[in-house]
């Protein structure tokens, strides 16, 4: 337990100094009054928009499909601004979602499939703010997920007996950084409870220590690319490497967004997802029309109100032979 909590640290610390060593300032706008050089975000019209305007209470549905460790899901969520000030917000954002069974014969998490329909839970607490020429979004967040999950038969011909629905549970944070060009992201998700279950008859899982940075790009306001690498460790020790991962996301209307997602690691190989995002009351900025006739709100603006990333307990499998748990 020490090694992970020593990594998390670590890692925290380090995402912390590189986030402070981007050559912006990143005190509020409130903090003291533009430099007279800095003409570029008020050319674009950012300067002129009123906070309390942009920032609404956004709710509306989700749902993705099975990653490395994560199900297939779809549910509801809500953005609940808390305090909206002149430069800066402070919100919690939670969702709920129905997990469903592994498509097809092809375990989300190794060999063991996912079966039958549970509820997760995702919840997070945080604070956005905009530098002072508000080129610039940095934000804090933290939270707690859980993720009770079902189990059926294998996808590898293994048969097994007794199969279980267990839960999962972790806490997490993250750290986020947003231009008009640029996106950055750093996370960790800390397994919280027992993090260890008897899955079935053959089979034990765990939910993963996951410790990420991602990048993105966006090409225009509506189309961004990321990329990024993640460190896992967990599954009794049957987990411990690293991973990356791409995606590509774009909005196509008002509120309605979708994503493709690629990854790759050791523990889990190629994985390929997909996932959409639909959200009433974004009042144009939470994803700009491209059918509008009034001008783009910038990415920096819609940062404020977005849904924070990576809020799935991650699970993987083993083989449990040996383990006796209640009779198994």
């Amino acid at each position: 337990m020490q090694h992970p909590i020593r990594l998390s640290l670590a890692l925290a610390g380090t995402a912390a100094l590189a986030l402070a060593s981007l050559p912006f300032d990143i005190s509020p706008a409130a903090a003291q009054e533009p430099k007279a050089e800095s003409t570029e975000a008020a050319d674009l019209g950012v300067m002129g928009v009123n906070l309390k305007d942009a920032i609404k209470l956004n709710y509306g549905f989700q749902g993705a499909l099975q990653g490395a460790g994560t199900p297939n899901e779809a549910g509801l969520g809500a953005f609940i601004p808390l305090k909206v000030s002149k430069n800066s917000v402070a919100f919690v954002d939670v969702l709920v979602n129905a997990n469903f069974n592994d498509y097809g014969n092809y375990s989300s998490i190794v060999k063991t499939t996912v079966a039958g329909t549970t509820f997760s839970t995702s919840t997070r607490l945080g604070y956005r703010w905009l530098n002072r020429n508000r080129s610039w979004m940095y934000g804090i967040n933290a939270g707690y997920d859980s993720r009770p999950m079902a189990t059926g038969p294998t996808d590898n011909g293994v048969p097994v007996t007794n199969s279980q629905t267990v839960f999962f549970q972790q806490v997490a944070a993250g750290i986020e950084a947003v231009s008009n060009t640029w996106n950055f992201n750093a996370y960790a998700l800390v397994p919280a409870g027992d993090v260890d279950k008897i899955l079935n008859s053959n089979y034990g899982g765990g939910s993963l220590y996951t410790y990420g940075l991602d990048a993105g790009y966006s090409i225009t306001p509506q189309l961004n690319v990321k990329i990024g690498s993640y460190y896992q460790l967990g599954d009794c020790g049957c987990v411990n490497d690293f991973g990356v991962r791409g995606r590509i996301a774009y909005s196509l209307t008002n509120g309605v967004s979708i994503g493709a997602n690629l990854s790759y690691d050791p523990s889990f190989d190629t994985r390929v997802s997909g996932d959409i995002k639909y959200r009433f009351g974004t009042n144009g900025y939470g994803a700009p029309s491209i059918r509008s006739k009034q001008p783009v709100v910038l990415p920096v603006v819609q940062a404020l109100s977005t849904t924070p990333a990576n809020r799935d307990v991650r699970v993987h499998d083993s083989p449990a032979a040996g383990i006796v748990i209640n009779g198994l």
